[in-house]
């Protein structure tokens, strides 16, 4: 009784260290224990799995099989081993998986006849299969394809990150892969962030403020809820547009600010102004617009011309602005095409696209429709107790779930004030244009 109840002792010890050991510090639990014992378990049953979620093919094999033969005096059948070509069902060869901080990935063989579109197909299935929380599937070269396995949902707590240190680069989140979520303007210049009241989508543009705060940038505005967000950011806005009429005056400027960059760079034989010499080389600028739609509404049609001229010269910017250092980031509650062709010119030229959780198909359609239904569906899918997830399309050329941090407004006002003094004047970056109207170029 007394070896029974030390054993029983030494059981609840043990567990009760393993868990703690989890609980402390999970990273070595998982890779000490925890993988090596699911890394056997997904080897033992891809064979189970892949034939259930149909990735296998019949091939033709040489086989031992059973055939019946004679039946003898005493009513026994015998039977014999015979060595004959049979259909087996082949998976598809799998390596050894390897560890990641909030799972593992492992890398197949696709069978003849099978892309990377099945395995997408059967991601789900997989992950019932395996008890994972999600299974990504992308696939680096033909031939090949990589399954990314998160164990548990890395968006739940999201904790903040070291701001990046490089220019016009902002760690405003993180991926579901626990990498961190990064908009870099000097890779993907334009983006567009959709989303519903409370989704989070006021959240990211405050984190992108606060990023862009401490750097050598010019920030500039349109608000068009009349100058209720972005106001107390003002000591760090170059410029702010308050309502419609303000926007066509400072888009005039920003067209005409391109113009002008454009003939310094033709000027020193550059393509853009990051060939230029830091001395010569004007300052970035980027332009916040909240509240997207507000731009091509119109009650009336004594709205129709400013309206035109609103969205032709945002067009152009978004069209020829990346190489002369200037760069969009498009938030809206609604996107959708009865908006009129602009905005959709205008979606077709942002590449870096961002949807929160939205009230309307259409939007998600929009923001993200042409670049994988998978990412529709899983936009569509977020729930509204997880304000800050979005569906991400990454700077790879894949799309991701991600949680932006939370950054009060609080938070945003202080990093504004704090570096109001890198902020530049809008008066001196506009001093040297010539003094011509630039609405004249909006007709060309």
């Amino acid at each position: 009784m007394r070896d029974a109840l030390l054993v029983l002792a030494v059981l609840a010890a043990l567990a009760a260290g393993l868990w703690a050991w989890r609980r402390c510090h999970y990273p070595s639990f998982w890779l000490a224990l925890g993988f090596p014992l699911v890394a056997l378990s997904v080897r033992a049953s891809w064979r189970r799995v892949a034939l259930g979620c149909n990735l296998t093919k019949k091939r033709q094999r040489f086989w031992f099989t059973t055939v019946p033969g004679l039946v003898a005096s005493t009513g026994v059948v015998r039977v014999r081993r015979k060595w004959q070509r049979i259909a087996v069902d082949t998976k598809p060869f799998m390596w050894l998986p390897l560890p990641t901080r909030h799972g593992w990935r492992v890398t197949l063989h696709t069978l003849e006849g099978q892309t990377p579109g099945d395995y997408a197909d059967a991601a789900e299935r997989l992950a019932h299969s395996w008890g994972v929380h999600a299974i990504r599937v992308s696939s680096p070269r033909p031939g090949r394809v990589v399954l990314m396995a998160t164990m548990r949902d890395p968006l739940v707590k999201v904790d903040e990150l070291p701001p990046s240190p490089e220019l016009l680069k902002v760690t405003v989140g993180r991926l579901e892969t626990g990498k961190p979520w990064l908009i870099d303007f000097r890779t993907v210049p334009h983006w567009i962030n959709a989303g519903a009241t409370q989704s989070g989508k006021s959240n990211l543009a405050n984190a992108l403020i606060v990023g862009l705060a401490r750097q050598p940038v010019a920030l500039v505005g349109f608000d068009l809820k009349g100058g209720v967000e972005f106001t107390p950011y003002a000591p760090r806005l170059s410029a702010l547009a308050t309502c419609r009429a303000e926007s066509v005056g400072l888009l005039d400027d920003l067209v005409a600010l391109m113009i002008d960059r454009m003939g310094l760079c033709r000027q020193a034989g550059a393509r853009n102004i990051w060939q230029l010499p830091p001395g010569v080389r004007p300052v970035p600028v980027v332009v916040l617009v909240d509240e997207l739609a507000e731009l091509y509404l119109m009650a009336d049609k004594s709205e129709k011309d400013e309206i035109a001229k609103t969205s032709t010269a945002l067009l152009r910017v978004a069209q020829l602005g990346r190489a002369f250092g200037i760069y969009l980031f498009c938030c809206g509650q609604r996107i959708g095409s009865d908006l009129g062709p602009g905005v959709t010119a205008l979606r077709a030229q942002c590449s870096g696209r961002i949807c929160h959780r939205v009230n309307d198909p259409e939007t998600a359609t929009m923001t993200l429709g042409d670049l994988d239904p998978a990412a529709l569906v899983s936009a569509r899918a977020i729930a509204a107790e997880t304000p800050g997830v979005a569906i991400v399309a990454g700077q790879d050329g894949q799309w991701y779930r991600a949680r932006s941090f939370y950054v009060t407004e609080q938070a945003a006002e202080h990093a504004a004030r704090t570096h109001a003094h890198l902020t530049p004047a809008w008066d001196e970056i506009t001093a040297h244009l010539p003094d011509y109207d630039p609405s004249h170029l909006l007709d060309a």
